[in-house]
């Protein structure tokens, strides 16, 4: 049976308002063990998990920049996938702050050609959708934001991260998985993931050497439109792979290893792109 999206809002009247008023020890001391999907992730409540974004500064920084009431939804229809929704004093998509489409699940290196990766299959808590946006500010432009940009961004993804980081660890997942639909979402990403494939790292890598004079935004659209060319002239298609952000010791090593650093340094060598001005000027001006 489809169940309806489950909501919860905070006033400005919100115990949450200061401090948490119980500890973390409190908090999830008395985590339920069964799987229900009206719960976040199977595990949290809604309560636990507006303590989380307290503690972790999303709530503060929200009242301290007027983006209050906040409401909050998950709907789990999908379940495992479920997908959380932070709203400014609504529940309307117009309003929505946040859209977190999230689900746990394995990566099994099985086959791939990753030297020096952990053996076995990492459990991860994967993000199938991410949209953090400013509901108050619109683009003043067709093109003024990156492709798939509605709004101008929220500016707190490093809280959110560090809310999803936390969950992570108190659910003993092996890290958390990316799978960029876009160029510049790597691009941004790039802060906490890295790429699980090395030579797919050192691409990314490559495009942004070789184009260090242009802003992000610009290179992302000249991507988008198909812009780009390989050293031979063929289009530089965007192909997602896996970014992985760790949570164990073991896997961080991997990341800064010298096998992997070396093959990125190998596949940098490799590569180098060039722009079709001339086509991209024709597309720049379509819209």
């Amino acid at each position: 049976m489809t169940k309806e999206p489950s909501s919860a809002s905070l006033s400005p009247e919100s115990p949450w308002g200061g401090e948490p008023l119980i500890g973390e020890g409190e908090i999830f001391g008395e985590l339920a063990q069964g799987r229900g999907s009206s719960l976040f992730l199977g595990r949290f409540t809604m309560a636990e998990v507006q303590a989380v974004l307290e503690k972790k500064g999303f709530l503060k920084e929200s009242r301290k920049r007027g983006f209050w009431p906040l409401v909050f939804a998950i709907d789990s229809s999908a379940y495992p996938l479920q997908r959380f929704q932070i709203f400014l004093r609504e529940k309307t998509p117009a309003m929505c702050m946040v859209d977190l489409k999230i689900r746990e699940g394995r990566f099994d290196p099985q086959g791939r050609s990753l030297p020096g990766f952990p053996a076995g299959v990492l459990r991860t808590l994967n993000f199938e959708w991410l949209t953090l946006q400013n509901p108050l500010s619109q683009f003043a432009e067709t093109r003024g934001g990156l492709p798939g940009q509605m709004r101008p961004g929220l500016g707190m993804s490093k809280r959110i991260m560090d809310v999803l980081i936390f969950l992570g660890k108190r659910i003993h997942q092996d890290g958390l998985l990316a799978f960029p639909a876009f160029y510049h979402n790597a691009v941004l990403f790039s802060r906490y993931f890295h790429f699980i494939n090395p030579d797919k790292e050192g691409e990314i890598q490559a495009i942004r050497r070789d184009f260090l004079h242009l802003p992000i935004k610009q290179l992302a659209w000249i991507i988008h439109l198909n812009c780009l060319r390989t050293a031979d002239g063929a289009v530089y298609e965007w192909r997602a792979e896996e970014q992985l952000l760790p949570l164990r010791p073991e896997i961080e090593d991997y990341f800064g290893s010298r096998p992997y650093r070396d093959r990125i340094k190998e596949a940098m060598r490799g590569l180098h792109f060039e722009v079709d001005w001339e086509r991209y000027e024709t597309k720049a001006q379509e819209d």
